[in-house]
């Protein structure tokens, strides 16, 4: 395993959340069909305000750069910058706590 794990975290534009959604079920499909991320299964919460955390490993370094020159992947990752703020844990009330709690998605 590569042990490069990241956080995405996606606060919804004002009524874009059922949008948002319906494109994150194939933002992991689509890193995983360009052979970017492992098998390591996906973890995603939500923080209380809405923001979505999407947990997952990279397979490389190398295929984080890959991902940033793929149209496929840009496409989604366009999208998804079109009906979220891309924002970081120290924007989350969660994140003032030493053992922040998220709600499971899935």
């Amino acid at each position: 395993m590569s042990a490069l794990v990241f956080m995405a975290l996606y606060r919804p534009k004002p009524g874009k959340e059922m949008e948002l959604n319906e494109v994150l079920k194939g933002h992991i499909t689509t890193l995983r069909e360009e052979g970017l991320i492992t098998d390591r299964e996906l973890l995603t919460l939500q923080a209380d305000d809405g923001t979505i955390i999407e947990i997952a490993e990279w397979k490389s370094k190398e295929a984080i750069d890959t991902a940033h020159q793929s149209p496929t992947v840009m496409a989604v990752w366009n999208q998804i910058g079109e009906l979220a703020e891309l924002t970081s844990l120290s924007t989350l009330a969660e994140a003032q706590y030493p053992f922040p709690n998220f709600k499971a998605l899935k």
